[in-house]
């Protein structure tokens, strides 16, 4: 749990996973994100590397692309550790 938490101590970490969470399609493509929070792509890279790492996103290669998204039993892991009334 701490290493999710690390994860979200940095705030471009925390609009990635905003805009991955509130995106109509429910994922992105690296350039989505690098465009629509104006990060580089190689900053919006890193930072999913960590996301990942965490177990907060998960990537999935289609052809040239690689889809991100959150992973759904790790914010809900997440909420219940930080509100245990959340999900009762």
């Amino acid at each position: 749990m701490a290493l999710r938490l690390k994860a979200l101590a940095d705030p471009a970490r925390v609009k990635i996973m905003s805009y991955l969470f509130s995106s109509p399609a429910g994922e992105q493509v690296s350039g989505q994100l690098a465009a629509a929070l104006s990060l580089s792509d190689g900053t919006v890279s890193h930072h999913l590397a960590q996301l990942r790492k965490a177990g907060l996103v998960i990537s999935d290669r289609r052809g040239m692309h690689v889809f991100h998204r959150v992973h759904p039993e790790a914010l809900q892991a997440l909420c219940t550790v930080l509100n245990p009334n959340c999900c009762a």
